[in-house]
């Protein structure tokens, strides 16, 4: 049983100032694995008085002192690899070999692109008469989600590093263990005293104290689109940048002539992978008309074969959703497409066969569907797809972009038609044919789906602010 009870403030672990606490739940067993602590006011206000205070002497830095930082961060990462898959699994569900191959190893990834790109950085540059200086942008508030835990943690810790900014972090009460293992990781790095601190707490009370306290410059967050308003709101007042990766509903465009049963069969593992949550998961598959039928049998068969069960079994495929509240909303949004009238091709509400206990959802697949039902509009966070049929290419595209989202994209078929289409999508990414994520690459939404970017070269800007020297 895992017991934590303290946060890391000010380069140390200290107690809680606050009466409440959060059962850590193995979403694959629903038996508390321990308890967490949550922050109250006065550990907030301990973080970010540590943050302030460092910040200075930190962004002072020169920039390979703080790339020999990240780089034994990297080392310990690297070394506690293992132990970071299995905290992943455990507490959000995550099949031991995605949380071994691709979860976990998303951090490291993300710190070495980081450090690569932070070498060739032009920090310093001259325009006409003037330097131009990129310099830190500040102390930070840093906010991140459950579904991807240590790719959406590193994404942000990185870069910030690199930039010369302080913060405080503030990863899910869902995804405790591998953010705690981090800050251990970072502490052995031996950070100077308040560049990195870390306190859980509940989003809607801790997220106000973060975004409107004057010494945070910059509020980072990946989470709803409910969430980023609210973190907007609180953040005006003080005028202070924000940054916000939010919700989708991507669009996977399967063009006439494309070779159905791979685009098909690709597009519903790509669905169902990590359970359907991710936020740029291709949730709306667009089929053309006359090949809907041919798709829907493709598509089940697929599902018929993605294992589901236990997330310590090498051969699972897919695990449990991550906590009872999400796992409710997915059964929800399952019962309203049926009762909107979309046709079930696999799947459907309830548990798979033969599972009795803890979140796991059946590989949903819904057909005959319109992009103006509950499930092509709202996202589901869930392995739940809906294919919708489309007659030409125009349509087809105007239903992709109907929609308050724009984080990602997919189409599928020639390549020069691909790239075409592609073009007109009003949205951050699009994956051509099967493209894997580039972490050099920028990420991040149209639309309701936010503002800013992160990875690579862009994720770095999200943390520096630029200064003009006129000579």
């Amino acid at each position: 049983m895992e017991s934590l009870q303290q946060f890391y403030i000010n380069g140390q672990w200290v107690p809680t100032r606050h009466n409440a606490s959060h059962d850590i739940i193995n979403p694959a067993t629903e038996e508390p694995l321990g308890q967490l602590s949550l922050a109250g006011p006065e550990d907030v206000e301990a973080a970010i008085a540590a943050a302030s205070a460092a910040f200075a002497d930190f962004s002072a830095l020169p920039l390979e002192t703080r790339l020999d930082y990240l780089t034994r961060i990297l080392e310990g990462y690297q070394a506690r690899l293992p132990d970071m898959a299995r905290a992943i699994s455990q507490e959000m569900g995550a099949p031991i070999t995605l949380a071994s191959k691709v979860q976990a190893p998303m951090g490291l990834a993300h710190l070495k692109t980081t450090l690569e790109v932070a070498r060739q950085f032009p920090f310093e540059s001259q325009v006409g008469n003037s330097i131009i200086r990129r310099e830190a942008a500040g102390v930070c508030a840093l906010i991140t989600p459950w579904n991807w835990p240590m790719n959406q943690v590193m994404c942000k810790v990185a870069p910030a590093l690199a930039a010369g900014c302080t913060l405080v972090l503030k990863p899910s009460e869902f995804a405790p263990l591998s953010a705690h293992l981090l800050a251990e990781i970072i502490h052995e790095a031996g950070l100077p005293a308040g560049v990195f601190n870390m306190l859980y707490g509940d989003g809607a009370e801790i997220g106000p104290l973060l975004s409107s306290d004057p010494r945070i410059d910059l509020v980072s967050l990946t989470g709803s689109t409910r969430a980023g308003v609210s973190v907007s709101q609180q953040a005006a007042p003080t005028v202070k940048r924000v940054s916000l990766e939010l919700g989708g509903k991507s669009a996977n465009i399967l063009l006439p002539g494309c070779d159905l049963q791979k685009a098909v069969t690709h597009g519903v593992r790509a669905m169902m992978n990590n359970t359907g949550q991710s936020c740029n998961a291709p949730s709306r598959m667009l089929v053309p008309a006359e090949q809907l039928e041919e798709a829907e049998k493709i598509a089940a068969a697929v599902c018929e074969g993605i294992q589901v069960g236990d997330p310590e079994d090498a051969g699972t495929v897919m695990g449990p959703i991550a906590n009872q509240r999400q796992y409710q909303r997915v059964q929800s949004l399952i019962e309203q497409g049926i009762k909107e009238g979309a046709r079930l091709v696999a799947g459907g509400p309830g548990q798979p066969d033969g599972i009795r206990r803890g979140y796991f959802a059946r590989p949903t697949v819904f057909s005959g569907a319109n992009n103006h039902m509950t499930i092509a509009r709202e996202e589901i966070f869930g392995p739940v797809l809906t294919m919708i049929p489309y007659r030409d290419l125009d349509e087809a595209v105007a239903i992709a972009n109907d929609s308050i989202y724009g984080l990602s994209g997919y189409v599928y078929g020639d390549p020069q038609q691909a790239r075409s289409v592609a073009e007109r999508l009003r949205t951050g990414t699009v994956h051509i044919n099967g493209a894997s994520p580039d972490l050099q690459a920028a990420f991040g939404g149209y639309k309701q789906s936010g503002i800013g970017r992160e990875w690579g070269h862009f994720g770095l800007e999200e943390f520096l602010e630029t200064q003009s020297l006129l000579l």
